[in-house]
C-alpha cells in the first residue's frame, strides 16, 4: 500500500510518494562499487539505538506510510460525513493504525525483494537491507508481522471487507508490482492500483461497503500517480537502468512516451478530480479549488515536456524535479479542499 506511487506508488502510494525531492549522498561508496555490489564488503558496526531507529524508519518508509495514512484519513472522514456521524472517534485511530501497519509491512517486504537491485542504485544503496545493517530474515519477519497484525486488527476493529481489501492491496504491491518492475514498464500501471486504495479502504472502514464515492476517491489517486511517477522515473532513469528496472524512460529513453503518458493523465486529472462534486461528496468550493489545482498540475506537466528538447541533463532534471514537487503539493491540497467542503448525509 503505497497517494498517492508509486510509488512510489499507496501501498503504498506506489514506490516512493516523496522520492526524488532529495538525492541522498552515498559518500562511502564509489560509483563503481554501487555498479558492482558484489564487490562491496560491509564491516560490522556496534549496535546503536539511534541508528537502528533510523533504519526502521527507512525500512518502513515512514514518510510514504504517513502519506498513505493521510489519504486513508480523507476516505474515513468523507465516509463519516456521508453516514452523518463524526469522524472524531476511536474507529478513526484504529483504522489508521491498521492501515499504517500494513503499509509499513509492505514497504519492508518490498525492500527485502529489491535488496539486490537497491544495492545497484545510488539513491537506495544505503538502505538498511542492501547495506547489511538489517538482515534479510529480520526484514522479512518484521514485514510479515506488520501486515498480518494490521490486517487482523482491521478485520476485528473495522469490518471483514476492510481487512480483506487491505491484505489484497499489500499482496498486489509486494507479490505482483514489485517483481514485475524488472520485466515491463506496465508495472507502473499495475502498481497504481494498490497505490490508490487507501482512501477507498478508509471509506469502507466506515461504510462497510464499496460505493461510487469510494471509487471516485480511488480514481483520483490512481490518475494522480502517473505524472508523479513519470517525474520520478525520469529523474532516476540512469539508476533504474543500472538496476535493471524497466521504467518507461529506461525502455524508451528519448522521453516522448514519458511525456505523452504524463500529459494524458494530467489532462484526465481535471475531470476525475471533479467527480466528488458530481457524486455529492463535496460542494462547489471544492469544485473551484479542484479545477484551479488541476490546471496548475497540468501547466507543470506541460512544462515537464521540455525534457525532450533540454540541452543539458541539469535542465532536464529541473523540469522533472519541479513536476515532482508540484505533484506532492497538489494531492494534500486537493484532499484538504475536499474535506473542508465535504457534504453531509444525502437525504
Amino acid at each position: 500500500m503505497t497517494p498517492v506511487a508509486a510509488s512510489n506508488a499507496v501501498p503504498s502510494l506506489g514506490d516512493e510518494l516523496v522520492a526524488g525531492l532529495e538525492l541522498p549522498a552515498v559518500a562511502h561508496k564509489s560509483a563503481d562499487a554501487i555498479a558492482r555490489p558484489e564487490s562491496v564488503t560491509f564491516e560490522a558496526a556496534p549496535f546503536d539505538i539511534a541508528t537502528r531507529i533510523a533504519d526502521y524508519r527507512e525500512l518502513f518508509k515512514v514518510r510514504v506510510t504517513t502519506m498513505v495514512v493521510i489519504t486513508a484519513w480523507a476516505g474515513f472522514y468523507l465516509g463519516s460525513m456521508r453516514s452523518g456521524i463524526s469522524s472524531v472517534q476511536p474507529g478513526l485511530i484504529e483504522t489508521l493504525l491498521g492501515i499504517g501497519l500494513v503499509s509499513a509491512g509492505s514497504s519492508a517486504l518490498n525492500q527485502a525483494l529489491e535488496r539486490k537491485s537497491d544495492a545497484k542504485m545510488i539513491r537506495t544503496s544505503d538502505r538498511p537491507l542492501p547495506s547489511g545493517r538489517i538482515g534479510l530474515a529480520h526484514g522479512i519477519l518484521l514485514g510479515l508481522l506488520a501486515i498480518i497484525a494490521g490486517s487482523v486488527w482491521l478485520t476485528l476493529r473495522a469490518n471483514l471487507l476492510t481487512g480483506t481489501l487491505t491484505l489484497l492491496t499489500a499482496f498486489s504491491y509486494v507479490a505482483i508490482y514489485t517483481p514485475l518492475k524488472r520485466y515491463t514498464p506496465l508495472a507502473t500501471f499495475i502498481g497504481a492500483f494498490p497505490g490508490a486504495m487507501p482512501p477507498l479502504i478508509g471509506w469502507v472502514a466506515v461504510r462497510s461497503t464499496i460505493e461510487w464515492p469510494a471509487v471516485a476517491l480511488f480514481a483520483i489517486l490512481f490518475v494522480w500517480q502517473f505524472p508523479h511517477f513519470m517525474a520520478i522515473a525520469w529523474l532516476y532513469r540512469e539508476d533504474y537502468g543500472r538496476a535493471g528496472i524497466r521504467m518507461l524512460p529506461v525502455v524508451q529513453p528519448d522521453g516522448w512516451s514519458t511525456v505523452i503518458e504524463a500529459l494524458a493523465y494530467a489532462v484526465l486529472m481535471i475531470p476525475v478530480s471533479l467527480l466528488p462534486v458530481y457524486l455529492h461528496i463535496a460542494g462547489k468550493f471544492y469544485g473551484a479549488a479542484a479545477l484551479l489545482l488541476g490546471i496548475f498540475y497540468l501547466i507543470y506537466t506541460v512544462r515537464f515536456s521540455r525534457i525532450i528538447g533540454a540541452k543539458t541533463v541539469v535542465e532536464s532534471r529541473r523540469y522533472a524535479r519541479d513536476l515532482l514537487k508540484v505533484s506532492v503539493i497538489y494531492l494534500p491540497l486537493l484532499l484538504t479542499a475536499m474535506m473542508l467542503n465535504a457534504l453531509g448525509k444525502v437525504r
